[in-house]
């Protein structure tokens, strides 16, 4: 019988637009830290997203957004990888790159709702992502799996692992589901209000509110 593997240190990976960042981010991420035991999370702000319209900030400027955000929690870590790469942010390039960067010290673990699962199957290379990383998908508490996409479906039911233990442990990646407390917090509506000069006030952190306010972003904040 082959001895047991050596349990490794788990990295979590939250890659986005953070268009701006908000409290869902940042909660999501706090609660997966502190239920999987990850020793760290890197937040890694997409340069060109592959899936969507160009986001009306800069990446430099949602960077930055990040960085205040995670200032002064040890476990954050901001990541910006994706805006010295040319081309479009493809989130498989980045966990690559992390992956080999490592060399074998750590396991990778690709933290996303359970919305962003359920398009996974369109994003680029997409069936090559659990080669370099755990894919751990949240969930509101008594929130159902996607069912209406056969090819998803039979990917998770493959890969679902069965105990969150496994994930320090297992050479082969798979996919965790984890229940959190999901704030219904949204990027596109803290936009919206912003345009019609309302606050997004405890929606963000406060220094996330003061630079966007600074820089008059999504316009009609310059109020606030």
């Amino acid at each position: 019988m082959a001895p047991p593997a050596t349990p490794l240190p788990l990295i979590g990976v939250m890659g986005g637009t953070f268009d701006p960042i908000h409290f869902g981010h940042l909660r999501m991420a706090q609660e997966l830290a502190e239920s999987l035991g990850l020793a760290e999370v890197r937040f890694i702000p997409s340069a060109t997203p592959p899936h969507r319209e160009q986001p009306m900030t800069s990446a430099t400027q949602r960077a930055e957004m990040v960085a205040l955000a995670i200032a002064g929690n040890p476990l954050f870590k901001l990541d910006t990888q994706e805006l010295e790469r040319q081309g479009y942010s493809y989130t498989i390039d980045t966990l690559q790159f992390l992956h080999e960067g490592l060399q074998g010290k750590a396991r990778l673990c690709l933290l996303m709702g359970m919305d962003a699962f359920a398009g996974i199957t369109s994003w680029h290379r997409w069936q090559e992502l659990l080669q370099f990383a755990h894919i751990v998908v949240t969930t509101r508490p008594g929130a159902a799996l996607p069912s209406s996409n056969l090819v998803l479906d039979a990917f998770l039911q493959t890969h679902m692992l069965s105990d969150a233990q496994q994930l320090p442990i297992q050479a082969e990646h798979g996919i965790w589901v984890q229940e959190i407390t999901a704030l219904d917090i949204s990027a596109t509506k803290i936009r919206e209000s912003l345009a019609y000069g309302c606050t997004p006030r405890y929606l963000v952190p406060d220094k996330v509110l003061e630079f966007i306010c600074q820089h008059d972003l999504y316009s009609g904040t310059s109020r606030y």
